[in-house]
């Protein structure tokens, strides 16, 4: 195995553990919801779920920003600045945190003005809200402690997070839906409780290795107005492409619920076929965040340039293994999430949609890790939006005559484009860097 590979999967394997782990939180809370006896116990998780990606999607630049300007520092092999990065991402995670909480009446009030579900579900939508709202602060902070330890090339941590979080959410929730007699507060304050567990252990193990670069963390080099202009710069384009993400999730989950509550269930089930394959390859792609950035701080682009080609070897090989996997195994899968005959019945007539997803897909997210760790963000922005403009064009055209099928097309549409879009802008932006770089100066 050569260096890059070994690269590669020193950081992917453990965070393709740890992000595995993390749509378990969702898919355990389905799982013990899909055995109460109604859909809408399903629909309320779905919705409740999809509020709080909105929501934490949107400050999703506390992880990405911080993991791309820690890798080029980190690449620098300059440790005070990786340490004021982190303390800036902290304390602006903290006091967006407090902003959410204390606003989260109206938070959820607007929210369910766009959200078309039933009242049903919506009523245990906002009861699931009202209590995971207060885990804002460990979910944020975890954020910025995740996003750094991957620039530091340290992607275990996150992994021992993870794991304990899934432990907790388990034994907790199992504990009160079961033991006491709860139904979906108990599912809700499971989550809760395994979200400040592993923020703690986050900052014991951050504590335990790092603590001797406390003292580059003074306040007048933290509000340096230099320092905090590039870090807003950074992220401002994060923040935007991540609006855009979430309008598209927001409206694919909203769009499935105001077919009924077995669409909005069969979607929520199949989505989860998804969310596990951008996992696995975000493992990929936090390797291309970490390396990409500790590659270009060090200004050795020949190791970028194989590193990217290694990295997109072992992507092909997982989106070929994966379409595979779902092909044989899926409607066992389904199964086991859920004992409700008709919502398996109507999944398995969008589930050929399930099977192009990696194909269509893999690109993408190894396309962001490689920015974000180059912090070219708007070249990221500009394939989003696109491809966001793209999602909404093709449903509003074609779900008159298909119906639930339109809003798959979209989506299997929406992830083809930024892959193919961002492969674009790379290409361009490798041949001016080689071109600068063979010109006589």
């Amino acid at each position: 195995m050569n260096t890059y590979n070994r690269e590669i999967l020193k950081i992917a394997i453990p965070s393709i553990v740890s992000n595995i782990t993390v749509p378990l939180l969702g898919l355990v809370d389905t799982t013990i919801v899909g055995h109460l006896g109604a859909a809408s116990y399903i629909g309320a998780i779905a919705v409740g779920g999809m509020l709080f990606n909105l929501i934490y999607w949107i400050f999703g630049f506390l992880r990405m920003g911080t993991s791309g300007m820690t890798s080029q520092a980190y690449g620098k092999k300059d440790e005070a600045e990786t340490m004021r990065i982190l303390a800036r991402s902290i304390g602006l995670g903290m006091l967006i945190a407090l902003a959410l909480i204390v606003l989260q009446y109206p938070i959820e009030r607007i929210a369910f003005l766009f959200i078309k579900a039933t009242p049903e579900v919506e009523r245990l939508a906002s009861i699931y809200f009202r209590l995971c709202i207060w885990g804002a602060p460990a979910v944020l902070g975890l954020y910025s402690i995740s996003g750094w330890c991957i620039g530091m090339q340290n992607s275990r941590f996150p992994m021992y997070v993870a794991i304990t979080q899934n432990i907790v959410n388990i034994l907790v929730s199992l504990l009160l839906v079961y033991g006491f007699g709860m139904k979906i507060e108990g599912v809700a304050i499971g989550t809760l409780v395994a979200q400040y567990a592993g923020f703690l252990m986050a900052i014991g193990l951050w504590a335990s290795h790092f603590k001797r670069l406390l003292p580059y963390a003074q306040l007048h080099t933290l509000l340096a107005q230099g320092a905090i202009r590039r870090f807003f710069q950074v992220n401002r384009d994060i923040f935007l492409r991540t609006l855009c993400l979430v309008a598209v999730t927001m409206y694919f989950t909203s769009a499935g619920a105001s077919q009924g509550d077995v669409i909005l269930a069969v979607n929520t089930l199949l989505m989860h076929f998804f969310t596990f394959f951008s996992y696995i390859m975000d493992g990929f792609a936090y390797s291309g965040e970490a390396l990409a950035g500790k590659y270009i701080g060090a200004n050795n682009r020949p190791a970028l340039q194989q590193m990217v080609r290694q990295l997109f070897i072992w992507g092909i090989g997982l989106a070929l293994a994966s379409t595979l996997i779902y092909g044989i195994g899926g409607e066992t899968f389904l199964g086991l999430i859920t004992n409700e005959q008709n919502v398996i019945a109507s999944s398995s007539t969008y589930f050929y949609w399930v099977l192009a997803i990696p194909l269509a897909g893999f690109a993408a997210f190894l396309y962001d890790g490689i920015f974000i760790g180059a912090t070219a963000t708007n070249l990221m922005l500009r394939a989003m939006a696109i491809a966001s403009a793209a999602f909404f064009g093709i449903y509003f055209g074609c779900k008159g005559l298909m119906g639930n099928h339109a809003l798959w097309m979209a989506f299997i549409t929406y992830l083809l484009l930024r892959g193919i879009i961002q492969g674009y802008y790379y290409h361009c932006h490798s041949e001016r860097s080689e071109e600068s770089r063979k010109r006589p100066h």
